[in-house]
């Protein structure tokens, strides 16, 4: 961004004193009249801020979160819902293994998620309920989670993991599930503060187990609204499809609203953005429309890897290998092979969505894309050097970048190690204000953006009338407001002759590192029916110029691994661009959204091998390129 406009508004403000000051006589002929001057000042426009109906914040969160109730994280974790609360809205807590935690910055807003399936069974479990001990199983389990021995204990739980994928609760619960539902909602009404902190409702649903097809269901109202039913779990049905008829059929009957947020598509093995049904006969418009309604957003982002893009996918996006767990399904019982990547990206099932809108008359895949955390320590905790890792079993100390996350009972290779946890993530939400209906409101429209652990703020426009120009503003949300719509939003019909143009601008985090540069990704659809895909740097820091593949060059690194530490004499603090689209064919579908890149700097390993004094191997990366992606746009040809 440029100082030109500071410079108009500093003019301004010359202005408006010498309008409200006493001046000499002499320079009474250089002056307005009197009564011009009161015509000005009667004006109730004077300032740029009234009047605004647009988001003018972002707003924190994180929508997936577990503690000590959720049966997995139960077995480790023994943080309950009301210090995930506290700690959220930035009080100071102590883990379970006894360290004090606190976050950088408060969040704005939290759901915390835990799992549907046995629902607050594990604290009973842990209190000796005597009606859980008179089974087999929870006898064993809690003679297990009794030892105090970390090794019996992860038997324990991966034990409890794997019953879960089983169509019987291996225990009956439902009194235990209905009164700690009650009791969580209550909690989550009692920490929300309209205007200062949200506490949105919600849960997981948690089904096919190391297949992944886990979706997070929250609720835009309180716990009247809530305590109608009980969290819908996969020994209800393994099918999302019945998941959705169940929410849908709960909106009708009590007009409540709902929404959920498929997450980790890479872990699935082919099957988050199948284009078949869960049965394996073709997708119907019927199951499509139901996605599309209820499933207005996707996790591309979290401790578990990323999903926004693979670069088996897009070989020519030198930055589509970020943090990925690619190696297997989620529990390590299945080998990934390549032909299941393009159901596994949310970048290719964007593009997909454009194929299947063609023969079904509905795009399934018309998602919007945040980050958050999937802890499961009670901890919305994810930036680099304030990481408490997947599960309580994985707290900070010298040695947990080698210790076991997730153990593979097929193979050893499989298993996934510290190390290999990412930082990520953060959801961002543009909305009008601090509230349950507001936030929930941003979600369903698709006005949000995911990071992956920075607060970067990200502005992305679409329309047909911005100009170079427009990325002088110091206020691009007016200009994006007025002339196109915002992240998430389907560009208008137009006129023939023009190609879109699109407004964005990012400012970095002032806890992280200058920004490298901001791209936009296009995906569309030829009249063949072939899906295509590229990235354009639309701007980016310092004087570097693209080189003959048309790329822009690394922004280089000033990361001191050692010490875990960088400079900011790179990158930028804020950049804004103005782009058209120049390879624009009116007669094909289309997406863009925007991806913004910061300079490298310290990963958590480095933090915690300076911290702790350890040298780690090294295939443990020491450094990362933080980044958000927004929510796209979308053309649709006029006929």
């Amino acid at each position: 961004m440029k100082r030109k406009s500071l410079v108009s508004f500093t003019v301004a403000g010359l202005v408006l004193a010498a309008l409200t000051i006493a001046v000499p006589t002499a320079s009474a002929q250089a002056q307005p009249s009197k009564d011009a001057v009161v015509e000005m000042m009667a004006k109730d426009d004077f300032s740029p801020y009234v009047g605004r109906e647009y988001p003018t914040q972002v707003y924190w969160g994180d929508t997936h979160l577990h503690t000590a109730v959720s049966v997995d994280a139960g077995t480790m974790c023994r943080l309950d819902q009301e210090t995930a609360f506290r700690f959220a809205r930035g009080e100071e807590v102590t883990t379970t293994h006894g360290l004090r935690a606190k976050l950088s910055r408060p969040l704005d807003w939290i759901v915390i998620s835990d799992h549907a399936e046995m629902y607050g069974l594990m604290p009973q479990l842990l209190k000796g309920d005597p009606e859980i001990l008179a089974s087999e199983k929870g006898r064993r389990w809690y003679d297990m989670l009794s030892t105090g021995d970390h090794d019996t204990i992860f038997k324990a739980a991966m034990e409890i993991v794997a019953s879960l994928q089983q169509p019987d609760p291996p225990i009956e619960s439902d009194k235990t599930v209905r009164a700690a539902w009650r009791n969580y909602t209550a909690l989550a009404d009692r920490y929300n503060e309209p205007g200062q902190f949200t506490a949105l409702i919600g849960y997981e649903w948690t089904a096919i187990g190391g297949f992944n097809l886990h979706r997070n269901v929250i609720f835009r109202g309180d716990a009247s609204v809530a305590n109608r039913t009980v969290p819908f779990s996969q020994f209800d049905s393994q099918n999302p499809e019945d998941l959705w008829r169940e929410l849908e059929r709960f909106q009708n009957e009590t007009g409540a609203e709902l929404l959920a947020i498929p997450h980790n598509g890479n872990l699935s093995n082919g099957r988050m953005f199948s284009v078949e049904a869960f049965d394996g006969q073709p997708l119907t418009k019927e199951i499509a429309e139901l996605r599309a309604r209820l499933e207005p957003l996707v996790e591309v982002t979290q401790i578990k890897g990323d999903s926004e893009a693979h670069p088996f996918l897009s070989p020519n996006d030198e930055f589509a290998d970020y943090e990925s767990w690619d190696r297997a399904n989620l529990d390590g019982t299945e080998v990934k092979t390549n032909d299941m990547f393009q159901y596994e990206y949310a970048r290719e099932a964007l593009k997909t969505g454009l194929m299947l809108e063609d023969s079904l008359g509905t795009n399934p895949f018309k998602f919007g894309m945040i980050g958050s955390t999937d802890s499961h320590t009670g901890l919305a905790a994810v930036e680099e050097d304030n990481f408490f890792g997947k599960h309580s079993g994985v707290e900070p100390e010298p040695h947990r970048w080698e210790h076991i996350v997730i153990e593979s009972p097929k193979d050893p290779d499989l298993t996934v190690l510290g190390w290999q946890q990412a930082a990520s993530g953060y959801a961002a939400v543009w909305a009008k204000e601090n509230t349950r209906e507001a936030i929930f409101d941003a979600m369903k429209r698709k006005e949000v953006y995911a990071t992956t652990g920075s607060r970067i703020l990200v502005r992305f426009f679409g329309g047909w009338d911005f100009r170079s120009g427009d990325a002088e503003s110091r206020m691009p949300a007016s200009i994006g407001y007025e002339k196109g719509v915002p992240m998430g939003g389907d560009l208008p019909r137009t006129s023939e002759g023009k190609a879109p143009n699109f407004l964005v601008a990012a400012m970095k985090d002032p806890y992280s590192g200058n920004l490298d540069r901001i791209q936009i990704i296009k995906g569309w659809m030829d009249p063949k029916g072939e899906l295509h895909e590229k990235v354009y740097d639309v701007v980016w820091s310092g004087d570097r110029e693209r080189g003959r593949d048309g790329k822009v060059p690394v922004v280089g690194s000033t990361v001191d691994v050692a010490n875990a530490t960088w400079t900011n004499s790179i990158g930028s603090p804020e950049l804004i661009g103005y782009w058209g689209d120049p390879d624009f064919d009116p007669k094909e579908k289309a997406f863009y959204y925007a991806r913004v890149i910061e300079i490298p700097t310290p990963r958590w390993t480095a933090y915690e091998a300076k911290r702790f004094g350890v040298q780690m191997d090294d295939e443990v990366p020491m450094t990362t390129q933080e980044r958000a992606y927004t929510s796209p746009i979308w053309y649709t040809p006029s006929n």
